[in-house]
């Protein structure tokens, strides 16, 4: 079948870079003859027919830009036999002969879902979380991670003024790939994951005594979401130590601003990969990057694939920490 029309949405939690593959599918289809649609916010504007047809104008001006011009939602009919059977008739109502659907593994599942109702889609991973297990950099993570390097750095100024304990969450969902990233390049006094099992008095308050023999006074714990319990933990360890202790979460706001340029040229690649991918007569596929090259996996090896936590990259953010 000849692919005329394709359509583009994002769905699940916004990622710095969706904009800029937005742009790319968009461009990329003009130029290949296509018209191309917007979905806004995800499974649930498909549902309310939120579409309207997108121009190269349309997408001027926003590869700089966080957060996605298409918005996003999540929807509990989609999740539904029926609410997929009603999507896939909208598409067909307008005609739409592929969908490129960015956002993360729940995407992923809306996407493969319509593909067994014989609707073509593509996935193009867009996460802070880097959890996409076919996927080294998802879009959005270096842009989340370089943000909470930013907001650590300006807390090491008042911990080390005060001679505080300082406890930062991060976003991560059930990964760890975003606290260590983090807490790598911020030189931690520890990263605590939900991956790799921990020991209170061992990793946290044994570590402070040791290094604080080396005349050091505040100390910097970088903490996955999948964790939880932030704050109690830093009660606990102003209960036992005496150091006075902050928690930190920095929520949403990993989420926002620019995207980086490598999440721009990622994105962008991404988008256009993706809308080779349709031409082609591909489907039920996610665009991936590995050893920095735009690759494509089928959609059911993609989600069962399980990623590999890097514990070496933990040990040696441990090692040199001191």
């Amino acid at each position: 079948m000849a692919i005329k029309r394709i359509a583009v949405l994002t769905s699940g939690g916004d990622a710095p870079g969706m904009n800029a593959a937005v742009r790319a599918v968009v461009r990329t289809g003009i130029s290949r003859g296509l018209e191309v649609y917007g979905i806004s916010r995800g499974y649930h504007g498909l549902l309310k027919d939120e579409i309207q047809e997108l121009s190269l104008r349309s997408v001027a001006d926003i590869i700089h830009r966080g957060g996605t011009m298409l918005y996003t939602a999540r929807s509990k009919s989609f999740a539904t036999p029926e609410g997929v059977t009603a999507a896939a008739d909208i598409l067909k109502d307008h005609q739409i002969d592929g969908l490129v659907c960015i956002g993360g593994d729940g995407t992923f599942r809306g996407a493969q879902d319509l593909c067994r109702k014989g609707f073509p889609c593509i996935g193009v991973p867009a996460t802070i979380d880097n959890d996409i297990s076919c996927c080294e950099h998802t879009i959005g993570f270096d842009t989340a991670m370089n943000t909470c390097v930013e907001m650590i750095d300006k807390l090491r100024d008042t911990a080390q003024s005060h001679d505080r304990c300082s406890l930062v969450e991060v976003m991560g969902r059930h990964s760890g790939e975003l606290a260590l990233a983090v807490g790598l390049a911020v030189g931690a006094t520890g990263i605590i994951v939900p991956e790799v099992k921990f020991d209170f008095d061992k990793d946290i308050i044994d570590r402070m005594k040791e290094i604080s023999k080396t005349g050091k006074k505040h100390f910097i714990f970088v903490v996955s979401e999948g964790v939880g319990h932030t704050t109690d933990l830093a009660k606990k360890i102003e209960e036992i130590t005496g150091v006075e202790s902050r928690a930190t979460i920095l929520g949403h706001v990993q989420r926002g601003g620019s995207p980086t340029a490598f999440d721009r040229n990622m994105a962008s690649e991404m988008g256009h990969r993706s809308v080779e991918l349709l031409l082609l007569g591909k489907s039920n596929r996610v665009v991936a990057c590995q050893d920095d090259r735009i690759e494509d996996y089928d959609i059911e090896q993609a989600l069962s694939m399980k990623k590999m936590f890097p514990k070496d990259r933990f040990e040696i953010a441990h090692e040199i920490s001191n």
